[in-house]
């Protein structure tokens, strides 16, 4: 298979699950009530975050929120996508890097500029220590830096993002 498709299935993936957890966190648990699951550590929730993840910027009110949230998303989108598109195909970490970060941007970008602002219900905590609530959009965005950053360590200074000898598809040797 085409390594650029599992690459898109992997983004259209997280995009999916990010999607149908929110419509059932909607469906099922009230604005703001909160299901314990692990008691003093996990519940599920159901917030609506109109800033970045974490929350990030939920807190700055103006009416130009939206509109900066928004063009920052459609701008880290293009950027991702034109930078996978340039990489090398074999370049696996980067490659499933970028493909959660883009799976993760789409997906809260949609609630976005469906809503207004992101439905998040992940509620980890203990005791008074509170992490601000995220959805799998933040995850997968979290883990793709995380893969990032494990291939440019992985990297010697300086030095490109690893590419492949072989071709992608398979090549019949004729020799004997």
């Amino acid at each position: 298979m085409n390594r650029r498709l599992v690459y898109a299935l992997v983004s259209t993936g997280i995009i999916l699950l990010d999607q149908l957890t929110k419509f059932l966190v909607v469906g099922k648990i009230g604005l703001h009530r909160e299901i314990p699951i692990i008691e003093g550590f996990f519940s599920l929730s159901h917030v609506k975050n109109p800033g970045a993840a974490f929350g990030f910027l939920a807190s700055f009110d103006s009416p130009l929120r939206p509109f900066l949230l928004n063009a920052v998303a459609i701008a880290v989108f293009f950027a991702v996508l034109v930078y996978a598109i340039r990489s090398p195909i074999a370049a696996t970490a980067l490659q499933t890097g970028l493909s959660l970060i883009l799976g993760g941007a789409i997906g809260n970008l949609i609630d976005r500029l469906r809503f207004g602002s992101v439905t998040d219900f992940l509620h980890f905590y203990i005791g008074s220590h509170v992490w601000p609530d995220f959805n799998v959009a933040d995850s997968a965005i979290t883990i793709g830096v995380l893969f990032l950053a494990w291939d440019i360590w992985k990297r010697p200074h300086g030095e490109e993002p690893a590419s492949s000898s072989r071709p992608e598809t398979s090549v019949v040797d004729d020799a004997p």
